[in-house]
C-alpha cells in the first residue's frame, strides 16, 4: 500500500499510511527517513518573469477576487504561506478565503485571512503553535493543516475593504499522488459570529452533518462590559445526542488554561491576543484537538455559553450570568460527505467589533492647536497608523503643554485610542481629557514607533471636547521631551449600549 507522507503528528490527524513498520508514537519526525512516493509541487505569486523580475506580488481591486490557485488531484497541500500589504486598518478581517474541493458548489474553507490563520478582529499579532505559526509582527502567516482533495482544489481570496489591497505574497506547498486512501476525509474550516451574542442560547461553534473528526476551535471576543467573561462551558453533541456527552467546565478550561486568561502560546492552545477585563478589550483563544480530535459518524453540533461576571450600575455583581459580548469564531474539522450549505458569510465590514470615528488627526492640526512655551511642526513616519503626517510638539521646557479641540454631534459610548509616536528624544506627558487624566505616558522608545494608546471605553457627550498633552518631563534615558500625535479615534461597537444598561433586564 502507498503511503501519503505527510505527517503532523502520530495522531488521529495523520494522514500516513504504514508501508513497512509504523512511525514512532509521538514523534513528530517519524517516517522522514522513508522514501517518498510524490511529486513536489508549488503554486506561488513568483514573477512571470522569474528570471529576471522580481515583481512577486498580486494586488486585488475593490470588491475583486484573486484566484491563488487551482490544483488538479489527486493531491494534498501540506503548506500555505501569505504576507499582505494593506492600507487598510484590520485588514485580515476584510479579506475572505475561501478553498474548494473537488469542483463543489460551496467551499469548505470560508474565513476571514486573519481569523484562518489564528488570530481574530483584524488584529496582526505573531504567535507559534503546531498547525498555524504567525511571525513578522502578524504579517508571516503559516498554515500547516493537511489538506488532501482526489479531483481538484482551487483557492481564492477577495478583498471586501473599501480599498484596493496593495500585495499579498504567498506560496501554497502540495503533493501531486497518483491515488488517495478511501478513508481520506476533506479538510473544512468556517467562520460564525454574533455581534452581540444572543440572549436565551449558546453561541454556536459549529453545526456538522457526515462523518468525520474535528479538530480545532479559534474564539475571538470583544468584551461589552467590564469583568471576566469567560464562565460559559463548552457541550459537544455527537451524532445526535440530546445531551452532550463532552461537558466542560469554563471557557479557560476547554482552552486549557486556568483561573482566567493570559497572552501565551503553544503547539496545542494558546490567548496570543488578550488585552484584559475592561469593556473594549478583546480576546483570541484557540484549541486544537490534535491528540483528541472529536469523531462523529452521523453529526456534530459544538456549542459554547457566553456566560460570566458582569458588575451592575448600582455596584452589585454576579459571576455567572449571559453577557452580550460580540464573539466570532473558526471551526476546523474533517469529514468525507460532502458538507451541507452553511450560513452566508457577513460582510467584510459587519465582521468588525467596531467602527472607527477620527476625532483628531495629528497631521491636519498645526493650525488651530494651541500650545504654551513650545513649537509645533510636521513629520513623517512610514508605516504610521493613519496619516500622512504627524504633529510634533517640542516644548522649552518640560512644563509645556498642547490643546486640541474637537467636537461631537451626538453622545456616544466609545472606546478612545490615541495614536502616539514614540521615539529616543520623547518625553513623558499626561493626557487629558476636558480635563480629566486618560494617561501618564512614557513615550521614550530606542527607535520610532506608532503605537496606538487605549484610553478605555465612555460615554462622550455632544459638543465641544479639548484633549491636550501637557509635558511632565524626560526618563532620562535620551536627553528629549518631544511629542509626537497622530490621530485620536473613538471606536464605537457595532451593538452600542449606555454604560449603564444592565443585563438584568434582558435575564427575566
Amino acid at each position: 500500500m502507498k503511503a501519503i507522507s505527510l505527517l503532523l503528528i502520530s495522531t488521529g490527524l495523520s494522514l500516513t499510511l504504514p508501508a513497512a513498520a509504523p512511525p514512532l508514537p509521538g514523534n513528530p519526525l517519524a517516517g522522514l527517513e522513508r522514501l517518498k512516493d510524490f511529486g513536489t509541487r508549488r503554486v506561488s505569486s513568483s514573477d512571470p518573469n522569474w528570471r529576471n523580475g522580481n515583481d512577486d506580488r498580486r494586488g486585488i481591486a475593490v470588491g475583486a477576487t484573486l484566484t491563488l490557485a487551482e490544483l488538479e488531484g489527486p493531491g494534498l497541500i501540506a503548506h500555505i504561506w501569505f504576507t499582505i500589504a494593506h492600507r487598510t486598518p484590520y485588514y485580515s478581517r476584510l479579506l475572505t478565503l475561501r478553498i474548494y474541493w473537488d469542483g463543489e458548489e460551496h467551499p469548505s474553507v470560508e474565513c476571514p485571512v486573519g481569523d484562518f490563520f489564528g488570530i481574530g478582529h483584524g488584529v496582526d499579532k505573531s504567535f507559534v503553535s503546531l498547525p498555524i505559526r504567525v511571525s513578522s509582527e502578524g504579517r508571516g502567516r503559516n498554515c500547516y493543516w493537511p489538506m488532501p482533495f482526489r479531483k481538484s482544489a482551487r483557492i481564492t481570496v477577495t478583498n471586501e475593504s473599501k480599498v484596493p489591497c496593495a500585495s499579498i505574497y504567498y506560496y501554497i506547498d502540495w503533493q501531486k499522488h497518483s491515488t488517495l486512501p478511501d478513508d481520506t476525509a476533506y479538510f473544512h474550516a468556517c467562520y460564525r459570529q454574533e455581534h452581540p451574542c444572543v440572549m436565551g442560547r449558546n453561541y454556536l461553534l459549529a453545526d456538522i452533518a457526515g462523518r468525520g473528526h474535528y479538530v480545532g476551535t479559534i474564539q475571538s471576543v470583544y468584551a461589552m462590559s467590564a469583568a471576566w467573561y469567560g464562565e460559559g462551558d463548552d457541550f459537544f453533541f455527537i451524532d445526535g445526542e440530546a445531551e452532550p456527552s463532552l461537558r466542560g467546565t469554563g471557557t479557560e478550561d476547554y482552552f486549557c488554561d486556568g483561573w482566567g486568561f493570559r497572552e501565551q502560546d503553544g503547539p496545542f492552545y494558546g490567548t496570543p491576543l488578550w488585552e484584559g477585563r475592561k469593556a473594549g478589550d478583546r480576546c483570541t483563544a484557540y484549541r486544537f484537538h490534535l491528540t483528541d480530535p472529536v469523531v462523529f459518524n452521523q453529526s456534530l453540533r459544538v456549542e459554547i455559553e457566553h456566560k460570566g461576571q458582569q458588575i451592575f450600575p448600582d455596584g452589585t455583581r454576579t459571576v455567572f450570568i449571559e453577557r452580550d459580548d460580540l464573539m466570532s469564531s473558526v471551526a476546523f474539522w474533517y469529514q468525507v460527505e460532502p458538507h451541507k450549505p452553511w450560513p452566508p458569510l457577513p460582510p467584510g465590514p459587519e465582521r468588525l467589533p467596531f467602527t472607527e470615528r477620527h476625532l483628531v488627526i495629528g497631521g491636519k492640526s498645526l493650525a488651530k492647536a494651541r500650545t504654551a512655551h513650545g513649537q509645533l511642526s510636521l513629520q513623517e513616519l512610514r508605516g504610521k497608523v493613519m496619516d500622512d503626517k504627524f504633529l510634533v510638539f517640542q516644548p522649552d521646557k518640560d512644563q509645556g503643554w498642547v490643546e486640541l479641540r474637537f467636537t461631537t454631534g451626538q453622545t456616544q459610548v466609545v472606546d478612545l485610542v490615541g495614536n502616539m509616536v514614540h521615539g529616543r528624544d520623547c518625553g513623558k506627558y499626561r493626557a487629558l481629557l476636558d480635563g480629566q487624566v486618560l494617561e501618564v505616558m512614557n513615550l521614550h522608545a530606542p527607535e520610532p514607533t506608532a503605537t496606538p494608546h487605549r484610553w478605555g471605553m465612555r460615554e462622550l457627550p455632544a459638543g465641544e471636547h479639548v484633549l491636550r498633552f501637557e509635558a511632565t518631563g524626560n526618563p532620562g534615558a535620551d536627553d528629549g521631551y518631544r511629542l509626537g500625535f497622530d490621530s485620536f479615534i473613538a471606536r464605537v461597537p457595532v451593538y452600542a449600549r449606555p454604560l449603564d444598561f444592565d443585563l438584568r433586564q434582558i435575564q427575566k
